[in-house]
């Protein structure tokens, strides 16, 4: 079986390289011959995920002012309001490998909490098109992000695979009845374990993310974030880790993350690990944290998966969906509005260090099965194709 994934803008955000790896590794542990294409917005930020079998460059093509395909596109657009030549033509990189596959995995995981997708429209039409199996795989959506041209575009996939129940059941409410419950593959995620860094407390270090976009979304968060990291120094003796999880230009964890090591550097009790690291190297050191606080999801998947006890700042429907799923509620998963409260914010990591033995144990006995959920995903992949 040949299966392209595509959807992705690169592994600089470690994310999406989770997805990538991870899904990776179980199509090609339980489909006998599988073969894993990556169609990617910037190939050059995959080549470290070497099971893959070929890696294309799937980044969007200009239509250059005044060409043939720039006056065809304009002609169609102004008198028929028809996108799909133009849009063929951008995508191109993606639809020419259309042909030699037999599934094409759309594979962003959020793509369609973002507005109307039209580019990723085309494509899933042309690859019904051609006759293709088109498979969303481990998606989150809100129902504050469904309109009816989005509907339309879903009724189109032979299979969508939510990764947690919040997405399933809205899905399933909207009449789709090509949708199974699955778990993201990244809960499924090896981890790589490098030298800890000095200053690190064995068993007693505590993980911090933030992301720029959370706090350009809610300016005062980071001072309270800053109150908070204050309110863990003051009244415990943990290490606090500085972790990054995307580092795209213009979205960049670690620039952010910078200021407040350069605010509690003479503490000697705060650390920033670097911003080079892959996705199962980032794990490698969430998972020999004692717990974990982040912003970004796939980081927080990291820690949950490693039984590290979590604390989620600025929830979505996939962060929300994640925790109800794992704990029964949507424990220790903050709105993006209570992210404006220092002492919201400390109220819950106290309730997280009140909490810490038993979400341990939560996690040790859910884990297990969310991972069956994420072998799941394949099963109905074979099962399909």
């Amino acid at each position: 079986m040949k299966i392209m994934m595509f959807a992705h803008d690169g592994s600089l955000n470690r994310g999406c390289e989770a997805i990538v790896r991870s899904s990776t590794d179980i199509l090609k542990e339980r489909i006998h011959g599988a073969h894993i294409y990556l169609a990617s917005a910037k190939p050059e930020t995959d080549r470290g995920i070497t099971r893959l079998d070929g890696i294309y460059d799937g980044g969007a093509l200009p239509l250059r002012k005044y060409s043939v395909d720039w006056f065809i596109s304009s002609f169609k657009v102004k008198l028929f309001q028809d996108e799909s030549y133009a849009l063929g033509k951008i995508h191109h990189n993606i639809i020419k490998n259309i042909k030699d596959m037999d599934v094409c995995l759309s594979i962003g995981g959020d793509n369609y909490c973002y507005g109307e997708q039209p580019g990723w429209y085309e494509i899933d039409r042309r690859v019904k098109a051609q006759g293709k199996k088109l498979v969303l795989w481990g998606c989150s959506i809100g129902e504050e992000d469904m309109s009816e041209r989005k509907l339309a575009d879903l009724k189109l996939f032979d299979l969508i695979l939510p990764r947690e129940t919040l997405t399933f059941d809205m899905l399933r409410a909207k009449g789709l009845t090509n949708v199974k419950l699955c778990a993201d593959p990244a809960f499924t995620m090896e981890k790589e374990e490098l030298p800890l860094p000095e200053g690190w407390q064995e068993d007693n270090t505590i993980g911090l993310n933030f992301s720029p976009l959370v706090w350009k979304k809610n300016k005062p968060s980071y001072e309270a974030v800053e109150k908070l990291i204050e309110h863990i120094l003051a009244t415990t003796k943990m290490t606090i880790a500085l972790t990054p999880h995307v580092v795209q230009e213009g979205n960049h964890d670690y620039e952010v993350l910078q200021l407040y090591d350069e605010r509690f550097k003479h503490t000697g009790r705060v650390l920033l690990l670097p911003d080079h690291l892959n996705a199962v190297q980032y794990k490698g050191y969430i998972s020999r944290m004692r717990m974990f606080i982040g912003a970004r999801t796939h980081a927080t998947i990291a820690a949950y998966s490693s039984y590290v006890p979590t604390m989620v700042l600025g929830y979505s429907v996939k962060s929300r969906g994640i925790a109800k799923d794992l704990f029964g509620d949507e424990k220790l998963v903050l709105g993006l509005q209570e992210l404006s409260n220092g002492s919201r914010l400390i109220q819950a990591f106290d309730e997280l260090q009140r909490d810490e033995d038993r979400i341990r144990l939560t996690l040790k006995r859910r884990i297990p099965e969310i991972k069956k959920l994420s072998y799941r995903a394949v099963q109905y992949l074979n099962e399909l194709a």
